[in-house]
C-alpha cells in the first residue's frame, strides 16, 4: 500500500514562464527529502544497474558528453555532470520523448545530514514546443503526473529497501483506485501551482481534471 496522500504531501512543486517569443521557456520544479545519504542517492539516479530497479533500463555513454536512453521513455545528451563534492551534486541533460523536441532536465542534490537528501528536479521546455490549444486543455499536470511518479517511484525504492516496480506492475497500480487518486491528487497539485504561475483558476482546474482523466480512465478490453 503506498501512503499517497503523504507522498502528494512531501512533494514541493513550482511553475514558472520565462523569456520571449521563440526563446520562452516554461520550468516545472520538483522538490523532495529522502531518507538517503548523498551519495545513495547519487548513485540511485545516477547508475543504470540502480536506476531500472525504480524506473527503467536505462543505457548508453553514461558520462559527460556522452548519450543516455531510458527504455520505452526519453532520452538526451549529457550536459553536465557533477558528482558528489562535499554536501551536493547535480546533473543536467536534454530530455527528448519518442522523437520529440529537446527539452531540459537538472536534477540537483542537497545533503541535509548523515541520513537527507534534498533532490531537486527542474524540467524546462520551450513554450513554443507545446501547442497553444493543448497547453490550454491539459495544463502542467500533463507531464508533471509523470514526474510526481517518478517521484514516488524513487520513494518507495529508497525507504523500503527493496527494488521497486517493474513498469508492468507500475502501469497496474495506476489503474488502480489508490493510482487513480495519486493520479487526481497531482493533477490538482499542478493546478495549484498552474494558478500561482498566473493562470484563471477556472482554466487551471479545468485542464486538471482533463488530464487526471486520461489517466485514471478504465484500461480498453
Amino acid at each position: 500500500m503506498v501512503d499517497v496522500d503523504g507522498q502528494l504531501a512531501a512533494v514541493e512543486r513550482g511553475l514558472a514562464t520565462s523569456g520571449t517569443g521563440e526563446d520562452a521557456l516554461r520550468t516545472q520544479r520538483l522538490v523532495q527529502e529522502y531518507r538517503a545519504d548523498l551519495a545513495d542517492v547519487w548513485e540511485a539516479v545516477t547508475v543504470a544497474d540502480r536506476v531500472r530497479r525504480w524506473f527503467l533500463p536505462l543505457s548508453g555513454d553514461l558520462r559527460l558528453g556522452g548519450s543516455y536512453q531510458l527504455e520505452g521513455n526519453a532520452g538526451g545528451q549529457i550536459l553536465e555532470c557533477e558528482p558528489p563534492d562535499g554536501a551536493s551534486a547535480r546533473f543536467r541533460v536534454t530530455w527528448a520523448y519518442g522523437g520529440g523536441p529537446d527539452s531540459w532536465l537538472t536534477v540537483r542534490l542537497t545533503s541535509l545530514d548523515e541520513s537527507r537528501t534534498r533532490l531537486e528536479l527542474v524540467h524546462e521546455a520551450r513554450v513554443a514546443d507545446i501547442p497553444a490549444d493543448m497547453w490550454e486543455q491539459f495544463g502542467p499536470a500533463a507531464t508533471g503526473i509523470g514526474w510526481d511518479s517518478i517521484l514516488l517511484g524513487l520513494a518507495l525504492y529508497a525507504h523500503g529497501a527493496r527494488d521497486g516496480v517493474s513498469p508492468e506492475e507500475a502501469a497496474a497500480w495506476m489503474a488502480s483506485e489508490e493510482g487513480r487518486r495519486f493520479a487526481r491528487g497531482s493533477a490538482s497539485a499542478w493546478a495549484d501551482a498552474h494558478v500561482a504561475d498566473g493562470a484563471d483558476p477556472a482554466v487551471a482546474a479545468q485542464a486538471a481534471e482533463a488530464t487526471a482523466a486520461l489517466y485514471t480512465q478504465p484500461p480498453a478490453d
